[in-house]
């Protein structure tokens, strides 16, 4: 072995090991710190572009899910309004079935007619007040509930408009529809009868509308989930091993300091040879 004061083998190649060593225990110690394997391309390009093209699914699913969120409460507001409506209308045909009674005394079915015409008043006023976030699905307008479904906002479920107002195409007698004889009264029953049907038709279809959306709403809260785990099996880190790992650099960079240190004293020695 040469013995040079200019070059110092040794310790130039304790101090490039020393230097890897305190690369890796940074590295380490980041991930520690931050949880994740695969901070950056720089990391790992091809794995980071991955899990970033998953996180913009998972984001785009939260607005899918206020969607949801939006249009499962516009139809819990039109069933429930579409509920009240169906018990005004059975009081309605049990005045009016009352009224139609040919016996009955003029003042009798005057008081009928005057509490047929309350709850007939009760239902434009429960349909006007059944809007949700701007949305009124059973109203003499033309509103509908479209959610998005993907996160790329190209599917939806859309959900039709019910026309439940007086004289439209679920109720079929008109706002100001009355009797004051007991053939009129009996016409408002055919009609009445008729409502009620068409009532329960339309209840089915915004209620297997409402089932519809929350399926959808309970599948995406599966879909990212999944997405969630996903991302974490490609960039979290897995920290049991790399607090072993730690620990292991820790040591070997006090070993590397030591192996410098003798390194570095090499020199000292040619000192013996001039004495």
């Amino acid at each position: 072995m040469a013995f040079s004061v200019n070059t110092n083998a040794s310790a130039l190649s304790a101090l490039q090991q020393l230097t890897r060593t305190n690369g890796q225990l940074s590295e380490t110690q980041e991930r520690v710190n931050t949880g994740l394997r695969i901070r950056g391309a720089k990391d790992n390009a091809a794995v980071f572009a991955i899990s970033q093209n998953l996180r913009a699914d998972f984001e785009g699913y939260n607005a899918v899910k206020q969607s949801l969120d939006r249009s499962i409460s516009a139809l819990d507001v039109a069933l429930s309004a579409s509920q009240a409506i169906g018990d005004l209308l059975l009081q309605l045909k049990e005045r009016a079935v009352a009224a139609a009674d040919a016996g009955l005394d003029t003042a009798s079915r005057n008081a009928l007619r005057q509490d047929f015409e309350e709850i007939r008043n009760q239902i434009t006023t429960i349909i006007q007040n059944a809007e949700f976030n701007g949305t009124n699905l059973i109203d003499g307008g033309t509103d509908q509930v479209v959610a998005i479904t993907t996160p790329d906002a190209l599917q939806n479920i859309t959900i039709g408009h019910e026309n439940m107002s007086p004289g439209g195409s679920v109720i079929t007698f008109g706002p100001a529809s009355t009797f004051n004889t007991a053939s009129q009264a009996q016409s408002l029953v055919a009609k009445i009868d008729a409502s009620i049907a068409n009532l329960s038709d339309s209840q089915t279809r915004l209620g297997a509308g409402a089932k519809a959306l929350q399926t959808q709403r309970d599948f995406t809260d599966v879909i990212q989930d999944s997405l969630e785990v996903g991302i974490g099996n490609l960039v979290d880190a897995d920290l049991a091993r790399e607090s072993a790992k730690l620990q292991a650099l820790q040591v070997k960079q006090q070993l590397g300091l030591q192996a410098l240190s003798i390194a570095n004293g090499q020199p000292q020695s040619i000192l013996s040879l001039f004495q």
